[in-house]
C-alpha cells in the first residue's frame, strides 16, 4: 500500500478545505488534502454564487452577518478575478412588511454592513425589471462568486507552497493510535487502490460530510444537511444581486452570475448529504417567489435545476433549520472529546471560507507549538491570465474578443459558453481533468441553454485523440456527463427546454444510441448526488 507522510492532512476539496490547506501551505507546514471527488464537488460547487455583504443576517444573525462583511471587504482584494462587483439590493415587495425596512438599516449599523435607502425610482433605472410596486429598496455592497474559480486558484495558491491536492481519493477510515488520530486510509478511485496518509495533525473540513468523517475517529459531530435548491434563468435578467427586505424564507434572492439569472434557495433538512430529491413544490414555489420581484420570470426559458446542502452545526435540535445559526464553529476534538490530532472546522458560509481557514490554521500552530502568522488576507491569489493557467473568469464578451483575435470561429467547442478547443485541451492537460465534469468546472462546458447537446460529444472525441482514451472509457465518460445534465434538467422540462432536450435526446439516443455503445454504463468517478428518478415535471409549474 502506498504511503504517505505528512504534518497535516486536511479532509474536503470546498471552499474551507482548499482555504485551510492554502493557509496552512502558507505557513510552511507540509500539508497534503484529500478529496473523494473533484474539487468543488460537493456544497461549494452547488450553491448559488453569492459574496454575501452579511445583509441577510442583520436581523436574525448578527455574528454572521459581521463575518461576512469582514470578508467580503478581504476577498474582493485578494480574488477580485474570481469576482463580480453587482452591488445588492434589498427591497420590500408589496407581500413584505415596509417596516421591516427599519430593522434591516438598524441592524446594518449594528453589524458594520454599508447601506443606503435609495428611491424606488432609480432602482428602476438601475433594473428596469423589478416589480414597480416595490415600495423601498436598500443598496448593500453583495456581489458574485465564481466558486469554481476561487477554489482552483486557491488550491494553486497551496501548490505553489508545496501542498498537495489528492482528488479523487475517497476517505475510507481514520487511523487512531490510543487516544490520538494519526491519519487516514483513503481509496484512489483513478487507480482503483487505497493509499496510506499519516499526519501530526487531521483537519475535518468536509462540510455536511463533516459528522460522518468524526465518526469515523470515534466522535460525535451532529451536522444537519440543509438542502437548498435552486433555478437557474437562461438570462440574466437583473445585473444586481436582489433580495426580500423581511427574515430569510425560500426563493427570497435571485443572483446573477456569469449568463444566468439563479433564484434561491429552499432550506429543507434532508438525513444525508448524499442522497436527496429536488421536489417539484420547491420549483414551484422558486417560480413563484421569482415572479414577485421580476413579474413575468417564470414564464422565461429555464435552464436548469440544482440542489446543494448546507453544513448546519448546532449543538441542539431546532424544529426549522432556518434558525440555525450561519456562523461557523471550531470543534478541538482534545478539548471536547479527549481525542488528541483532530479538529473539525463546519458551519460558515462561502463568503467566509477564509476566516475560517485562518481560525483553523491558528489551532493546528497551537497543537504543534509553533508561532507562524497568517498572511491569506494580504496576498493576492493566483491570477488567471498569468501565463500556464487556463482559468478565467468566464465573461463571454471576453472570451469573444479573444476567439476573435485568435481567429479561432472554427474551433468553438461549446458555442452557448464560447470555450474552445484549446480551452479544453489545457483543462484536459494543464487541470487534470479526470471526468468531462472536472472540465465543465473548469471552462463551462455544458453550461450553456443546450446543457451539453452539442459540445459533449466534441469534447469527448478531442480527449479521446490528446490520449488515445479507449473507446470503452470514452463512452462511459459521455453517459456519466450527459446522466448528469440530465439531473438538472428533469425538474424543468417545459417549454424551449422541453424542445432542446428532445433535439438532445434525438442525437444521443437516436443518432450516437449513447445507451447503447459498448463499454460500463457508468464509472466509479462519475457523480452519484441526488436519488435517481426522483423529480418529474410538476403540471403546476408548465407555463
Amino acid at each position: 500500500m502506498r504511503k504517505i507522510e505528512t504534518e497535516v492532512l486536511v479532509i474536503g476539496g470546498g471552499a474551507t478545505g482548499t482555504g485551510v490547506v492554502y493557509d496552512l501551505a502558507q505557513r510552511g507546514f507540509k500539508s497534503v488534502l484529500v478529496e473523494k471527488r473533484d474539487l468543488t464537488h460537493g456544497t461549494t460547487g452547488r450553491y448559488h454564487g453569492l459574496l454575501h455583504s452579511g445583509g441577510r443576517y442583520v436581523v436574525k444573525d448578527p455574528k454572521a452577518a459581521t463575518e461576512c462583511i469582514e470578508e467580503n471587504i478581504i476577498l474582493r482584494k485578494i480574488m477580485p478575478h474570481c469576482l463580480e462587483d453587482t452591488s445588492g439590493f434589498f427591497v420590500c415587495t408589496p407581500w413584505d412588511d415596509p417596516a421591516f425596512g427599519d430593522k434591516f438599516m438598524q441592524g446594518c449599523r449594528d453589524t458594520a454592513v454599508p447601506c443606503e435607502e435609495i428611491s424606488v425610482a432609480q432602482m428602476l433605472r438601475e433594473e428596469p425589471h423589478l416589480n414597480p410596486q416595490i415600495s423601498r429598496c436598500f443598496r448593500v455592497p453583495d456581489g458574485s462568486a465564481d466558486s469554481f474559480l476561487a477554489t482552483q486558484v486557491v488550491a494553486e495558491g497551496a501548490r505553489q507552497f508545496g501542498a498537495q491536492i489528492l482528488t479523487y481519493h475517497e476517505v475510507k477510515t481514520l487511523i487512531r493510535e490510543g487516544n490520538r488520530v494519526t491519519g487516514a486510509v483513503c481509496h484512489d478511485l483513478v487507480t482503483d487502490e487505497d493509499v496510506t496518509i499519516l499526519a501530526d495533525i487531521v483537519v475535518n473540513a468536509s462540510g455536511a460530510w463533516a459528522g460522518q468523517i468524526a465518526h469515523m475517529a470515534g466522535a460525535e459531530v451532529h451536522v444537519q444537511a440543509g438542502k437548498g435548491t435552486m433555478v437557474a434563468l437562461s438570462y440574466r435578467v437583473i445585473n444586481t444581486v436582489v433580495n426580500r427586505c423581511k427574515m430569510p424564507a425560500d426563493g427570497d434572492i435571485i443572483v446573477p452570475i456569469h449568463t444566468v439569472s439563479v433564484i434561491g434557495t429552499t432550506d429543507e433538512a434532508v438525513p444525508d448529504p448524499e442522497h436527496f430529491a429536488i421536489e417539484p413544490w420547491e420549483v414551484t414555489r422558486m417560480l413563484t417567489e421569482a415572479d414577485k420581484l421580476v413579474p413575468g420570470f417564470s414564464e422565461m426559458r429555464m435552464l436548469r435545476a440544482w440542489a446543494g446542502v448546507r453544513p448546519l452545526y448546532q449543538e441542539t435540535k431546532v424544529a426549522d433549520t432556518r434558525d440555525v445559526t450561519r456562523a461557523y464553529t471550531l470543534l478541538d476534538h482534545e478539548t471536547r472529546d479527549d481525542l488528541q490530532g483532530f479538529i473539525t472546522i463546519t458551519g460558515g458560509k462561502w463568503t467566509t471560507f477564509r476566516q475560517m481557514a485562518q481560525v483553523t490554521a491558528d489551532r493546528v500552530c497551537e497543537k504543534l507549538n509553533t508561532q507562524r502568522e497568517c498572511r491569506t488576507h494580504l496576498e493576492l491569489l493566483p491570477h488567471p491570465f498569468e501565463p500556464g493557467h487556463n482559468k478565467t473568469y468566464h465573461t463571454l464578451g471576453a472570451r469573444l474578443a479573444r476567439t476573435e483575435q485568435e481567429k479561432a470561429f472554427g474551433q468553438l467547442i461549446c458555442e452557448c459558453e464560447m470555450a474552445t478547443r484549446s480551452d479544453i485541451e489545457r483543462a484536459i492537460n494543464e487541470g487534470e481533468a479526470k471526468t468531462l465534469d472536472d472540465i465543465r468546472r473548469d471552462v463551462r462546458l455544458g453550461m450553456g441553454p443546450c446543457q451539453g447537446g452539442f459540445c459533449t460529444l466534441r469534447a469527448i472525441g478531442i480527449w479521446h485523440q490528446l490520449h488515445q482514451l479507449p473507446i470503452e472509457d470514452a463512452n462511459v465518460a459521455l453517459r456519466d456527463f450527459l446522466q448528469e445534465r440530465w439531473k438538472g434538467l428533469m425538474p424543468i422540462l417545459w417549454g424551449a427546454q422541453l424542445k432542446q432536450e428532445r433535439l438532445d435526446e434525438l442525437i444521443y439516443l437516436s443518432v450516437l444510441n449513447a445507451d447503447h455503445l459498448p463499454g460500463e454504463k457508468a464509472s466509479r468517478l462519475g457523480p452519484k448526488m441526488y436519488e435517481k428518478g426522483t423529480v418529474e415535471q410538476n403540471p403546476d409549474a408548465v407555463k
